[in-house]
């Protein structure tokens, strides 16, 4: 059997003596996510289509329930719906927490679910470029999403009136302050994410996950903490909405390197990953097309999403400076009226 990750989990539908599988692709979402993957990974050969229609089709009904994903998100839900549900009980529907913060967290939620837990994780093991998506819905979709969620805040009141005044003069102390304030600055908050994301495709450190489910964890816990301290830092930073200026410039900062990253996997003449080659031989996928597949995810589309982040930043902080300029002469205006007239002599 193809073994994933070492030899701790096997995939079903091919044995290495076989030269592939050969499914029969059946309903209408499998077969256009087929047909996209197949004419995506096009140019190759029929049994490279091959291929990839049989992993889709192997792989859509299978759910995968790691321990490692499914306690902690399970934990962070049920912590973040007490909290949300006293605050309310206390001040009122909607306020503390909003309906849309509890929106955002929810769908963030699923975005997790979708790429850890769903069929989206099964294939990510087999093919390269699902890999890259979904890490690419963790950093991109999942992290912000959570981060508008307010969910440090709704956590805190899960706790109890004395648990949560506990946490809170703890959390107030100067040196805890200080070194929040150091490591949610912009400059600290986009050095991180890089080093995260470059580090974790080094071959030996990508192919280790790949082999090791703790690992792996830890990894996608890697990614979704740098990048939720990223957007949180962009976002609600020290400096306010008058830091949105200098969150546009380190947003498209962070596209420049993801896609110079993206670009690298799409123009490389060899495979980086063995593990990804030895998969593609079983399963009948050319290994240097789902490669550069991978890269031009990487490069393109999650390309694109930086751009719209980095635009409704730009958005933001003209709107602020546009305020503040209005306040700036509106105070002037006030001050030149209230200012005494010299008397005339």
């Amino acid at each position: 059997m193809p073994v994933i990750r070492g030899a701790r989990r096997e995939v079903r539908g091919a044995t290495a003596e076989s030269p592939g599988p050969r499914f029969e692709v059946r309903g209408p979402q499998t077969t256009a996510l087929a047909l996209l993957v197949i004419a995506l990974l096009g140019s190759r050969g029929v049994e490279a289509h091959e291929g990839a229609r049989g992993v889709l089709e192997a792989g859509r009904w299978q759910w995968t329930w790691e321990p490692y994903v499914l306690v902690p998100l399970a934990i962070s839900i049920v912590l973040y719906a007490i909290g949300v549900a006293r605050l309310w009980r206390r001040a009122g529907r909607g306020r503390g927490v909003t309906y849309w913060q509890l929106a955002s967290f929810a769908a963030g939620t699923m975005t997790i679910v979708v790429a850890l837990l769903s069929p989206v994780a099964w294939i990510s093991q087999i093919l390269f470029s699902v890999h890259m998506t979904q890490h690419t819905l963790l950093m991109l979709v999942a992290a912000p999403l959570l981060t508008f969620g307010h969910p440090i805040f709704a956590w805190l009141w899960a706790f109890g009136d004395r648990g949560r005044d506990s946490i809170a003069r703890r959390a107030r102390r100067r040196q805890v302050v200080g070194a929040w304030h150091h490591l949610t600055a912009p400059l600290t908050v986009f050095i991180l994410q890089a080093v995260a994301l470059w580090l974790w495709h080094i071959p030996s450190w990508y192919q280790a996950a790949l082999r090791n489910d703790a690992v792996h964890a830890l990894e996608h816990l890697c990614f979704v903490l740098s990048a939720s301290l990223f957007w949180w830092a962009m976002v609600n930073g020290r400096y306010g909405r008058a830091g949105y200026g200098l969150g546009v410039l380190y947003v498209f900062l962070t596209a420049i390197h993801s896609s110079a990253l993206g670009a690298l996997l799409a123009v490389s003449p060899e495979v980086w990953y063995g593990d990804y080659g030895q998969q593609a031989q079983v399963w009948t996928v050319d290994a240097l097309a789902d490669q550069q597949l991978a890269g031009l995810l990487m490069w393109i589309p999650a390309g694109m999403i930086f751009i719209v982040f980095g635009l409704a930043l730009f958005a933001a902080w003209l709107g602020e400076s546009e305020k503040r300029v209005a306040f700036g002469s509106a105070d002037t205006s006030a001050h030149r009226l209230l200012k005494p007239r010299p008397h005339a002599r």
